[in-house]
């Protein structure tokens, strides 16, 4: 026989067990929504940065392609040089042996050296172009002191200096932009081989062509 008071216990129990279950869901649901949307803003941060850096590494490519070409260039402009040993190319610096360019203890171009010289104008300028960099161009001597009572320069050190203004002097003539280049000296420092035999001397007597890093200007200030 059904007792009355027991069904209606029972069937309130179950309404509040229903009750009570709802919220449970609604905020597992709440929740799964949240993180859905935390993993969209995700997957679109990602999206984004992939893309990005795809953009910057296909600039960078680009880049690389055009220095190449520079590069290939400037290499093949020398290739007949350096064949007959007159340039020499290390590390991006490219040499002229002092021989070429000018008579011992003197700083006038020789016609060959100077021929050489516009030879190389042409790469050289378009390499340069569109870079950040400037063109240095650096006078060497050998460690014997400069001879003859009527000697024209002081030291190896003046020596070296007037040779790279000559040389300097003699690209900006043959279409180098003057703001593309600078002289540099280093007398008997820094040789390439030992000041001990003729032959040594004569790799050290040299000019060497560089392109380095302009010098960042600094922002005028207002007076």
């Amino acid at each position: 026989m059904d007792d009355p008071l027991v069904d209606d216990a029972l069937s309130h129990g179950d309404a509040s067990g229903a009750d009570s279950a709802l919220p449970i869901w609604a905020a597992f649901g709440d929740l799964m929504s949240v993180l859905l949307g935390a993993f969209v803003l995700i997957l679109v941060g990602v999206v984004g940065a992939q893309l990005e850096l795809s953009s910057r590494l296909e600039a960078e490519v680009r880049q690389r392609q055009v220095e190449t070409a520079k590069r290939q260039s400037l290499e093949q402009a020398l290739a007949g040089p350096l064949a007959t040993g007159r340039v020499t190319l290390t590390d991006g610096r490219i040499g002229i042996s002092g021989s070429v360019l000018f008579a011992l203890n003197s700083a006038q171009l020789q016609p060959e050296g100077l021929e050489l010289l516009k030879s190389l104008v042409q790469p050289l300028a378009a390499y340069l172009n569109g870079r950040d960099e400037i063109l240095m161009v650096s006078g060497f001597t050998d460690d014997q002191q400069v001879l003859g009572s009527n000697r024209r320069f002081a030291d190896n050190w003046e020596l070296s200096a007037q040779r790279a203004l000559t040389v300097t002097r003699a690209l900006i003539e043959a279409g180098i932009a003057p703001a593309d280049v600078f002289a540099a000296a280093f007398g008997a420092e820094q040789p390439v081989s030992s000041n001990a035999d003729a032959e040594g001397r004569a790799r050290n007597r040299r000019v060497e062509m560089a392109p380095v890093p302009k010098v960042a200007r600094q922002p005028e200030q207002a007076p």
